[in-house]
Order: structure tokens, then C-alpha cells, then sequence
């Protein structure tokens, strides 16, 4: 009997070597497969606004990296005693205004020199659902709290969608003529919307990402798919019955992984996945003859993938081994 429903995943013409930069922006999903890959030594900018959820939130985002146009304190607003960015997830807030405004430019001065050079840029879409500010009449990415009397709220269309990003991937290749684009769909649940309005929104985001791949501005990897076909069980998800479980993350970023990385990608991926089982390993008797050789050859492992890709950085995981020495004397 078959026990579920295997999604096709069509492997990338264009593949990702660790050497690649690579941006990922969008929904809480792209924070899963953007930390997986920043732990296997990729070279990932993830997220710099913080996790964002909607199109136009997106798009304003992105456009602003485009400009390289650093905020001002007036774009702040102060609410129960912190100061926040509309534009920003509440990662970014602090209790002084000059702080946030730092941290908020600093990321954004990196990553908008970073999206000039870019290989791949991921994008996921969590909803299609928009939180507009009555007061400034300006798209939010984040409601930080505030009482939801000051917010309208109102469903994109596929057509909005296409029309704004068609117009943004055109300016994306002005700076960056080679950056290949693949669009996501979110297998995160947003029944704050209802049921039936979480469907809506899904329906309209993938109708307005395909219409963009039909004109061949993008490319899609069927990550919501995935999710709702092969992986159709609650078990599948974590205790909130919302968010993808660790389990169903892997099981993604390995078909992930089938059409993006080649083989060589792969090959190092299982190198580098060694060391970090090595650093999960439960040390019982850390002064055992035995854990010096252990440690010596974690660090013979790091020192010939250093040797080869000089690209990779083991700082952390050779000070841990190097402890472990220590340890012994």
C-alpha cells in the first residue's frame, strides 16, 4: 500500500556550491531551511528584516535593500516603552531609540551590498493577508502589539502580487543581473485567519507565484506541497499543530537539498555533517584517555576541510575539540 503521496521536485538547473551567496527572506519556513544551510557552512544572508509573512511587506523590503536607503529616526515608532520598525520583525526592537535605529541600518547596509552579489534569492510567502497602519497609510511587516484598531486589514489578489513583483524582479536584475529567484509557499499554518481564510490565502499566493514562473521570472519549489501531500499527518507537525516539527523540516530540506546541491555539494555536506554530530556527542568522562583521540581526529577532519575549502569557517567547533585536549592536561 502507498501511505502517501510522493511531490516531484524537479531538480535546479542552476545548483548551490557553499561558495554561493545566498539570500533567503519571507516566512518563518525560510528561518528553518536558511538556519540548516547557515549550519552546514553555506554563505546565507537570512532574513535581514526579520521574519516577514506578506507580499507587499516583502516587496517594500526588498526595495529599500535595492536603494541602500538607511532609516530614519522619524520611520520609528514607540510603543510600551520600546521602539520599533513597521519593517521589522520585534527582533530588531529595543528601550533605546538610537539602538534600533543602529542595528536596523547596520543589517541593512551588509545586506544591501550583499543583494548585489547574490547567486540565489529564496523568497517565501507566509499569507496573503495585509495589516495597513491607519495613521501612515503604510503596509506593516510587523504589528508589534499594537491594538489592532489601528490597523485595516485586507486580502491581496494574485494580480496585485504579480504586478508588484514583476516590477520588482525587473529592478532586482538592473543590480543584479545574474541572481537566479525561487519562490516558496509557507507549509506554516495561519489559522489566526480561520481555516477557511488560511486556504484563500495559500490559493492566492500560489496562483500569483506561478503566473510568475509562467513568465519565467522565477522558478517554485514546492515546499507547501510537500507538507500537505507527503507529509498529511499531524505527527508531522509540532505541538502547536501549526508549524512544521523538526522531522518534517528535514524531510523538506532533503528534497531540498536533491534539487539544488550536486554532488560534490552533497559529498561536503556529509564532511561538515560529521563534525557537527561530533560536537552533539555526550562527553560522559572527559578526561578519558580516549577523548584526546577523538578530538585529535575531529580536528585532523576540520583542518583537511579548512585545507580544501578555504571558504569554510570552523572557528567554533575547533575551539570546542581544542577544549576537550585541554581537559586532559
Amino acid at each position: 500500500m502507498k501511505w502517501l503521496t510522493p511531490v516531484e521536485v524537479i531538480p535546479s538547473a542552476y545548483k548551490i556550491e557553499h561558495s554561493d551567496p545566498v539570500m533567503m527572506i519571507g516566512s518563518c519556513f525560510s528561518e528553518s531551511i536558511g538556519e540548516k544551510m547557515i549550519g552546514l557552512k553555506f554563505t546565507v544572508d537570512l532574513n535581514p528584516f526579520g521574519i516577514l509573512f506578506n507580499p507587499s511587506s516583502i516587496k517594500l523590503c526588498l526595495d529599500r535593500l535595492i536603494e541602500g536607503e538607511v532609516f530614519r529616526r522619524d520611520e520609528l515608532i514607540e510603543h510600551n516603552h520600546l521602539w520599533h520598525s513597521f519593517l521589522h520583525h520585534s527582533r530588531f526592537s529595543s528601550l533605546n531609540v538610537e539602538s534600533t535605529l543602529t542595528n536596523i541600518n547596520e543589517r541593512l547596509t551588509y545586506s544591501s551590498s550583499f543583494l548585489r552579489k547574490m547567486h540565489f534569492l529564496f523568497i517565501t510567502f507566509g499569507t496573503a493577508w495585509v495589516y495597513t497602519h491607519k495613521k501612515t497609510g503604510k503596509v506593516v511587516a510587523n504589528c508589534h502589539k499594537i491594538p489592532a484598531a489601528a490597523f485595516d486589514r485586507h486580502l491581496l489578489s494574485p494580480e496585485d502580487i504579480v504586478k508588484d513583483y514583476r516590477e520588482l524582479i525587473g529592478r532586482l536584475k538592473k543590480v543584479n543581473p545574474n541572481v537566479q529567484i525561487i519562490f516558496t509557499v509557507s507549509p506554516v499554518r495561519h489559522l489566526k485567519d480561520t481555516a477557511a481564510g488560511n486556504s484563500l490565502s495559500k490559493a492566492t499566493l500560489i496562483l500569483a507565484v506561478h503566473q510568475l514562473c509562467r513568465e519565467g521570472l522565477a522558478t517554485y519549489f514546492p515546499a507547501y506541497e510537500i507538507m500537505l501531500d507527503e507529509l498529511r499527518d499531524y505527527r508531522f507537525y509540532a505541538d502547536d499543530a501549526i508549524h512544521p516539527s523538526n522531522v518534517a523540516i528535514d524531510h523538506i530540506f532533503e528534497k531540498f537539498a536533491a534539487a539544488f546541491f550536486n554532488n560534490n555539494t552533497s559529498q561536503l555536506n556529509r564532511r561538515i555533517e560529521e563534525i557537527l554530530r561530533a560536537l552533539e556527542h555526550k562527553i560522559e568522562f572527559p578526561q578519558h584517555p580516549s577523548v584526546k583521540g577523538f578530538a585529535d581526529s575531529m580536528l585532523k577532519k576540520i583542518e583537511a576541510l579548512e585545507t580544501e575549502y578555504p571558504l569554510l569557517d570552523f572557528e567554533k567547533e575547533r575551539k570546542y575539540f581544542l577544549g576537550l585536549i585541554t581537559t586532559q592536561k
